[in-house]
């Protein structure tokens, strides 16, 4: 009898062996072709939040000849409400731009009208190439007010910035108009159609970060179509955040994301873009 229970214990102990073992090949295995780990931790908890793998997926692209989201997927961004403590930024569509590439013509940018609120709403698309990259020195003070915009200091810390959605850095020759102009080196400044009330900490922090990489493209010879959009939701007169998105025409560039229009330590009221303090408000850079 103190046999056979031994042989049972052996048993259960060797079975539980097994299990662990199956598990950690199983976490491995998936670890190798899914380096986050995210979609084992789908299959394990069931969970589908987009939150586990940071990604809006299968975006649709919009009609137009260069491409862009559509109009549902601005709606799905609009809708999205930060959390706090959760990234400063989500992927779209997997990080896969939804520009066409051999859409690049014409050294130029689209900049598109304001809409009937004057809200930068709709997509500003720049074709870009290496003579784009400004000079920082030509810089001049800003003085547009987009909608939302208030006093820029509150106890000392800067909170509001006039946000482009293509950046100074990447536009020089560009006029108002969107065409190049040889005789103008100077990025695009105080161009109403180009601004919109940014969080210093989105555009200062987290929109630079991926100007950087279309920098980086055009210094390389790069050809390269950036695509900025300001989200809102709704009437309301600050953006809840902004779609950037880049491909290069040979495919080594490629991005597409959405910046929350967020404020560490700050809460924005969207109508009207007030800001209040909140301790409570967390980033995470990463």
């Amino acid at each position: 009898m103190a046999r056979r229970r031994r042989r049972r214990k052996q048993s259960t102990v060797f079975s539980s062996i097994i299990v662990i073992i199956a598990i950690a090949w199983g976490i491995f295995t998936k670890a190798g072709s899914d380096p986050n780990g995210s979609q084992f931790i789908k299959d394990v908890t069931g969970n589908s939040n987009d939150q586990v793998t940071n990604t809006i997926k299968s975006a649709s692209k919009s009609n137009k000849v260069y491409g862009g989201l559509s109009q549902s997927d601005y709606k799905k961004l609009a809708d999205l409400n930060f959390k706090s403590g959760s990234r400063a930024y989500t992927e779209v569509n997997h990080n896969r731009s939804t520009l066409v590439k051999s859409s690049w013509k014409i050294n130029r940018v689209i900049y598109s009208n304001l809409d009937s609120l004057n809200r930068t709403s709709r997509s500003n698309t720049a074709f870009l190439e290496r003579r784009n990259v400004a000079n920082d020195s030509l810089r001049v003070r800003q003085f547009v007010e987009p909608t939302g915009w208030h006093y820029n200091h509150r106890n000392g810390t800067q909170i509001y910035n006039r946000g482009h959605l293509i950046a100074y850095s990447v536009s020089a020759g560009i006029d108002q108009s969107g065409n190049y102009d040889p005789s103008n080196q100077s990025g695009d400044q105080n161009n109403p159609k180009n601004l919109f009330t940014q969080s210093a900490f989105s555009n200062q922090r987290i929109q630079t970060i991926f100007e950087a990489k279309v920098r980086k493209a055009l210094r390389e010879n790069k050809r390269v179509i950036y695509q900025a959009t300001a989200v809102f939701r709704g009437n309301e007169l600050m953006a809840r955040g902004v779609n950037l998105q880049a491909v290069s025409t040979d495919g080594t560039l490629d991005f597409n994301v959405y910046l929350y229009n967020i404020q560490p330590g700050y809460q924005f009221n969207y109508n009207n873009g007030r800001a209040k303090v909140d301790r409570q408000m967390q980033v995470n850079e990463e």
